[in-house]
């Protein structure tokens, strides 16, 4: 199968050696998202702030591959502190429908940028 790169404008560029996503078959993997703009500039400093945009940055990523958040099945959610997991949870929850993607969710002693919250997904691309 061949790899296929996903790239948006309506997220942030990657920053290294990777790629927003990557679409391999009816697959769409995204890398992990933080809490910055499209232009690059962090969102807020709060764990609402920067999950909301998260979401919004993994919607761009998945529209621009031709899906969408009702076609994730598994999210992985890191957290600068677990603390932050009732707010974070809420918010998530606004951006998903049952059936809920799978979802594992770990603290990370340290994320980059000192950001308080990263998500990546997998995602299937629709029938037909």
């Amino acid at each position: 199968m061949d790899k296929h790169r996903i790239h948006t404008d309506n997220a942030p560029a990657a920053i290294g050696p990777y790629s927003q996503g990557i679409r391999i078959g009816n697959l769409v993997f995204t890398a992990g998202q933080m809490g910055y703009t499209p232009a690059g500039e962090p969102a807020g400093e709060d764990i609402a702030t920067q999950t909301e945009q998260v979401l919004n940055n993994l919607s761009a990523i998945l529209e621009a591959a031709g899906t969408d958040m009702a076609h994730v099945v598994k999210t992985t959610v890191f957290l600068q502190s677990m603390g932050d997991f009732a707010t974070m949870n809420a918010i998530y929850a606004r951006y998903f429908t049952e059936p809920f993607p799978a979802r594992t969710t770990v603290e990370a002693a340290a994320l980059p940028r000192n950001v308080l919250v990263e998500i990546e997904c997998v995602a299937v691309l629709p029938e037909g």
